[in-house]
């Protein structure tokens, strides 16, 4: 996966967590949380036997997908964020880079693994569909964010 591809997803998820820290903003993620599930399921066009059948499986993958992120990727974006960020080893960068990948496969696994079970309850079209609408909404949210920080 190219990293343009990543860093919205990261930036995204980033601040989906900043604003899931205080409670106030627990709210906020809640009402994020609500528009994807109408924005996907406007686009994918569930049937209500789809809809029973896919939102368990959608909710335990993105479950799934937050913990592998904060355990792991927090882990070395708190080093990449250090002061000595500069100064690691080489054999610290490997071990960092090592990190790294383990984690963007273990993602990789967990998304294929939910393809996977998906194929039983929606049509491949539909799979397709939701990885189109997935990137839609994080690009509509970004841009939304822009808008508001901008002033706009």
């Amino acid at each position: 996966m190219k990293i343009k591809n990543i860093l919205p997803l990261l930036i995204v998820f980033i601040s989906i967590n900043a604003i899931a820290q205080d409670g106030p903003f627990r709210k906020k993620k809640e009402q994020i949380k609500s528009l994807k599930v109408a924005f996907i399921t406007n686009e994918l066009a569930l049937t209500p036997d789809e809809a029973t059948k896919f939102w368990p499986l959608f909710n335990a993958y993105e479950d799934k997908q937050q913990e592998i992120k904060k355990q792991r990727i927090k882990g070395y974006l708190d080093r990449m964020d250090d002061d000595s960020f500069d100064k690691l080893s080489d054999k610290e960068a490997a071990s960092l880079l090592a990190q790294m990948e383990s984690s963007e496969d273990e993602l990789y696994q967990a998304r294929k693994k939910f393809v996977a079970s998906l194929k039983g309850v929606i049509s491949p079209l539909k799979i397709l569909k939701l990885k189109k609408a997935e990137e839609n909404f994080n690009r509509k949210l970004l841009q939304q964010y822009r808008d508001r920080k901008l002033g706009r």
